[in-house]
């Protein structure tokens, strides 16, 4: 058995999910889980996704071996010092927060002795979707987590976090924190910053009802994660901020070359840019379709 008692603090899709998946690969006996709602845990309960559950944070973890903590990211630091001083000094804590940094410097200022026993860690999983009952045991398969283990991180509670997602299915790696945030800024964090804006700025045209009728599946493809939660999305641009800022500046520099082209009836600079992108797109398809191939 990989884990003899978890508790999640944050019992929604990701949280679920992975609560699923290590019941159904039968690593885990007990699992407690967590949230303000109770409604949602109780709903958690019915689909056998939990075990038990407290509204109590101390209560939920005093007893747990490992703790995920599933939650939004700003409420991350402001549950950290009651989930430290409840935690079994034997227990590993981690999270699957979408930006680190924010995390790792609570969990420097809050965990004092107890900070070796904490793995930052991030699934790159999920659904535009939310909830518990929108988890599932699969979710994690041929997906990457990337860890952020500090220097101090014990290596056996890196270990513990590793095989566990491992476990689920997932391809596991280690990136430094800073390195974790800027690739995020870009290949994650900007995408959804685009849908939510070309959504909110098209559904604000006057035409709007015609815009959003003739829609292809483009357009469908492109903006789907502008339905993920506005709350997370909103959480992870104060906790990514500067990352985040910078992508977005350099993303709009691009945009202006692409108007200027326009502008300036430039077909060979317009076409180049269109040509690059193409090249990168391409080859992106293939490498991600050779790393599907390998895990088949």
């Amino acid at each position: 058995m990989l884990i003899d008692h978890l508790s999640i603090i944050g019992v929604g899709l990701i949280g679920g999910s992975l609560a699923r998946a290590l019941r159904k690969a039968k690593l885990v006996n007990r699992i407690t889980g967590c949230n303000r709602n109770e409604d949602s845990l109780i709903k958690a309960l019915e689909l056998g996704v939990i075990d038990d559950y407290s509204l109590d944070i101390a209560e939920a973890v005093a007893a747990a071996d490992v703790v995920v903590i599933g939650t939004p990211l700003s409420t991350t630091e402001k549950l950290l010092p009651t989930i430290v001083a409840a935690l079994n000094p034997n227990a590993v804590l981690t999270d699957v927060g979408s930006a680190k940094g924010s995390v790792v410097s609570a969990a420097r200022r809050i965990m004092g002795d107890k900070l070796p026993r904490f793995v930052p860690g991030h699934p790159i999983a999920g659904t535009e979707q939310s909830g518990v009952e929108a988890s599932f045991a699969e979710l994690f398969i041929d997906h990457r987590v990337i860890l952020t283990p500090l220097q101090e991180t014990d290596s056996k509670a890196h270990k513990l976090i590793t095989d566990m997602w491992q476990a689920v299915g997932a391809d596991v790696i280690d990136l430094g924190v800073k390195h974790h945030d800027d690739v995020l800024a870009a290949t994650s964090h900007l995408p959804h910053m685009l849908a939510y804006a070309l959504v909110d700025c098209l559904a604000g045209m006057q035409e709007r009802e015609e815009i959003f009728k003739y829609a292809a599946g483009g357009f469908a493809d492109f903006t789907r994660i502008a339905s993920s939660s506005p709350e997370m999305w909103h959480d992870i641009c104060f906790s990514n901020r500067d990352a985040l800022l910078n992508a977005l500046e350099l993303f709009s520099g691009h945009i202006d070359q692409i108007k200027a082209a326009i502008e300036n009836s430039d077909s060979e600079q317009l076409l180049a840019i269109f040509k690059r992108a193409k090249s990168a797109r391409d080859k992106f398809t293939k490498v991600r379709s050779r790393l599907d191939d390998t895990r088949e």
